[in-house]
């Protein structure tokens, strides 16, 4: 009898588990509380209009490549993907940065900005070429269980990278406040200041530059579907509306899940969902960390998230734009250090239908406005509509344009929508922070220390967060329950 796994989520590392072990022959069922799959990646779709909710930078493609090859297949069997020429916009207080789809765009811009950058900042981007071909063939590919992981001939000699940050390694070789944030950004994917990212965190700076920004055709949830399909090709049972209410253990061994109210019983069980929400599925005594654990840790902001439809094509915009013209330390402060309703947020603005005409009605145009924010803050409909106010004076202002009496209708997602919707704990909106003490084995375990055959998958696990480790944490996982298989047959 082929061994029967359970799945909780399906976001992106659900997905990727599902798909590596029902590739090995393995009766694999995923139970999604929401009625669409993707997690966090879900879709609103409303008048025409199309917008990823969730994820909507596509870096580092040749993880996505990787992954469907270990499946006889590739990305454009399920999506057309398209490099976007310019990547995106940076708007400053006094100045516009462009990010061109070539190392010689990019480096023409910066030295546009502080003549002679470029010869330090093509090292800089070698080293980080560098560093990410360490971290993505390497480091990521452990499972976070041992410190003896990350001891290998090239990450000794890059000890110094552990220790040192991002943010001091930027300010060493440029001087430029504008260029200073344009190098410092990337690593916000990682859900850290880059004052408390390792320096090896360099390597999202070779993703963005070295690699480039790409655009599925239809938007992210391309992407969802693609791997949708491909579990449901393997044989995978999907199942939608299915809210797990239990995990349920016998002498330490997993049992089975409580879905809706009725009983399934299992071999193996897989948490991708909220790691924090999955212990609670469990009892007390089997739960390997305490509120206080989750307390401490450092988590990546939360979002205000703003869904638009404009009836018109707007101007002096590309398909991703971020909106720097406040002070980005002030910022990071009242989310990381004293957390609190920023006065003055940066923002991004993603208007996917400039390169994709497929995500708005004709002559119209889709907006999705994000506010990164800390976690657990008071959200009330007032201090929504607040922020939806002062952002679009600031859009209005850097872009030169009219737009609010434009909008047809706008949707909006905040920490509690965080909560409600995904379990997520203090509503953060993509995991754990990676600094450098929750890092590779400094995060939550794969494998639960407490109950055999029970594992966790996604952002608050190794590797970390983001959408390509998402994909590896799901690979792991699965490496590790085929040990187990493999020891116990």
């Amino acid at each position: 009898m082929p061994t029967k796994i359970a799945v909780i989520g399906s976001g992106f590392s659900s997905l990727s588990v599902a798909c590596h072990l029902a590739k090995a022959g393995n009766n694999v069922t995923i139970f999604e509380k929401n009625d669409t799959v993707g997690g966090r990646a879900r879709q609103l779709k409303k008048e025409g209009f199309i917008f990823d909710i969730g994820p909507s930078w596509y870096w580092m493609p040749d993880i996505f490549e990787k992954f469907f090859a270990t499946f006889g297949k590739s990305t454009s069997d399920y999506y057309q993907l398209d490099k976007l020429s310019p990547a995106y916009k940076i708007f400053f207080a006094d100045d516009v940065i462009t990010i061109g789809d070539s190392m010689d765009k990019i480096c023409d811009e910066f030295e546009r900005i502080e003549p002679g950058s470029s010869k330090p900042l093509r090292s800089f981007i070698k080293k980080a070429q560098d560093n990410y071909n360490i971290a993505i063939n390497k480091i990521v590919l452990k499972p976070g269980l041992s410190p003896l992981e990350l001891v290998t001939k090239d990450t000794v000699t890059r000890l110094d990278q552990f220790f040192k940050t991002i943010s001091s390694d930027v300010r060493k070789k440029f001087k430029n406040p504008k260029l200073i944030s344009t190098l410092e950004f990337p690593v916000l994917f990682l859900g850290a200041k880059p004052s408390k990212t390792p320096s090896f965190y360099s390597f999202m700076n070779y993703a963005d530059f070295g690699l480039g920004t790409w655009h599925p055709k239809g938007g992210m949830y391309e992407v969802i579907k693609a791997m949708k399909a491909l579990a449901e090709e393997l044989g995978v049972t999907i199942n939608t509306n299915s809210a797990v209410e239990k995990i349920n253990v016998e002498n330490s061994k997993t049992t089975g899940l409580t879905v809706n109210g009725s009983q399934h019983k299992f071999d193996y069980v897989v948490s991708g969902a909220d790691y924090h929400h999955s212990e609670t599925l469990l009892d007390e005594k089997y739960r390997q960390y305490s509120e206080a654990y989750w307390d401490k840790k450092t988590f990546a902001p939360s979002s205000l998230l703003f869904y638009v439809g404009f009836d018109k094509k707007l101007k002096n915009v590309e398909h991703h734009n971020l909106f720097f013209d406040a002070d980005f330390e002030v910022h990071a402060e009242d989310i990381y250090d004293n957390p609190k309703w920023p006065d003055e947020p940066l923002f991004y603005a993603n208007f996917p239908s400039v390169t994709d005409a497929s995500m708005a009605p004709e002559g119209c145009e889709t907006g999705f406005f994000l506010i990164p924010i800390a976690p657990n803050l008071e959200d009330t409909p007032g201090i929504r509509a607040r922020y939806f106010e002062l952002i679009m004076r600031r859009f209005e202002k850097k872009t030169l344009q009219k737009v609010e009496k434009n909008i047809i209708f706008k949707e909006s997602f905040c920490v509690l929508d965080f909560m409600e919707a995904y379990n997520s704990y203090k509503g953060n909106a993509y995991g754990m922070a990676n600094t450098l003490m929750q890092t590779a084995f400094l995060r939550p375990n794969l494998k639960s220390s407490k109950v055999e055959q029970l594992y966790f998958t996604g952002q608050l696990t190794v590797p970390g967060p983001g959408v390509p480790p998402a994909l590896i944490s799901g690979k792991l996982v699965a490496d590790l329950i085929l040990k187990h298989q493999s020891k116990t047959s």
